[in-house]
């Protein structure tokens, strides 16, 4: 099985027509990844993973889906070719979250109940390095330029920012508490962190690592602790981010530049991560609670469908 994940690691992308676009999404209650249609916006088919899978990624190609089976310890690889289980990676105690390198070769695994990140050497199968972090790591971030990665710990309320390829802990930054996802700006200057708990999110320089604002969410008719921010989605130009905000059971559209919120939309129940389509035109959330998913029209900034995937939808990837 390692054999052929090298084989499909190593080809080339052969140049052709647009596909539609395709939706896979986590139900960490069906151990399932839902396949959703873009253009007809309904569920294809569903693929059977292991047990309790929720952080997601795709292969620099686009032609693998590496997927976080926490109860299984372990990242399966799926081909998204003939939308089956082709092999295993191995991670660590109950893996949420993790990132792909941009140099494609490597998974930086956020293992909760070991507080550590592991790397793995995807060609090989095999762990090629740990690093210590606070108790129950979740977020995983890469910087655009491969040069650093960045994880959040739950309990301990830190961001840990460390070399990719020393692998040596470059900071750690206190944040607000229950910190969820991390992500990097686009051009690499700035590192967001959410807080579950506070419902905020910090923003820090990544390289004087000083706190340089903070967002407070309010919606309208909820009290304070139901706005719980979760998932964070960066525009490609980096002008805009979007946040889900849990049971609140909303995402919210953040300027970069002022961080000030935009605007709310109402989705289902509980989102957890968000993703946006290839063309920056379409917003996906991943709705925990209502076991569905909903379609953000972005241009027209309107909710326009949500349509049922599983059981307990965590996490949410746009792909061909």
């Amino acid at each position: 099985m390692q054999v052929l994940i090298a084989i499909l690691l190593s080809m080339s992308i052969v140049a052709g027509p647009a596909a539609a676009e395709t939706i896979y999404v986590s139900n960490e209650q069906d151990n399932t990844v839902a396949v959703v249609d873009g253009a007809s916006m309904s569920l294809s088919t569903t693929i059977n993973v292991g047990r309790r899978p929720r952080g997601m990624a795709p292969s620099v190609d686009k032609k693998l889906l590496f997927v976080a089976v926490g109860d299984d310890n372990r990242i399966d690889v799926v081909d998204l070719a003939k939308r089956q289980v082709i092999g295993q990676l191995p991670s660590g105690a109950d893996p949420e979250f993790f990132v792909v390198h941009p140099d494609g070769k490597r998974l930086f695994v956020a293992n909760e109940n070991d507080n550590l990140v592991s790397v793995v050497d995807i060609a090989s199968a095999k762990v090629i390095g740990t690093v210590d972090v606070g108790v129950e790591p979740e977020g995983m971030a890469v910087s655009a330029d491969g040069r650093y990665v960045a994880c959040s710990s739950e309990t301990t309320s830190m961001v840990h920012l460390m070399d990719a390829d020393t692998l040596e802990l470059v900071d750690n930054l206190l944040v607000d508490t229950r910190p969820r996802a991390v992500a990097f700006s686009p051009d690499g200057k700035q590192l967001w962190v959410s807080s579950e708990i506070r419902g905020t999110v910090t923003v820090f320089d990544t390289t004087s690592r000083a706190e340089t604002g903070k967002i407070e969410f309010e919606v309208p008719g909820i009290r304070r602790e139901g706005v719980q921010a979760v998932g964070i989605e960066m525009a490609r130009d980096g002008a805009t981010a979007y946040v889900a905000l849990g049971p609140a059971n909303r995402v919210a559209e953040v300027d970069t530049k002022t961080l000030a919120v935009r605007r709310l939309y109402l989705v289902g129940q509980r989102p957890w991560h968000v993703a946006l389509s290839d063309d920056q035109k379409r917003l996906v959330s991943a709705n925990g609670n209502s076991g569905d998913i909903s379609f953000i029209d972005l241009e027209n900034e309107e909710v326009v469908k949500s349509v049922p995937v599983g059981r307990g939808p965590w996490g949410v990837v746009i792909g061909p």
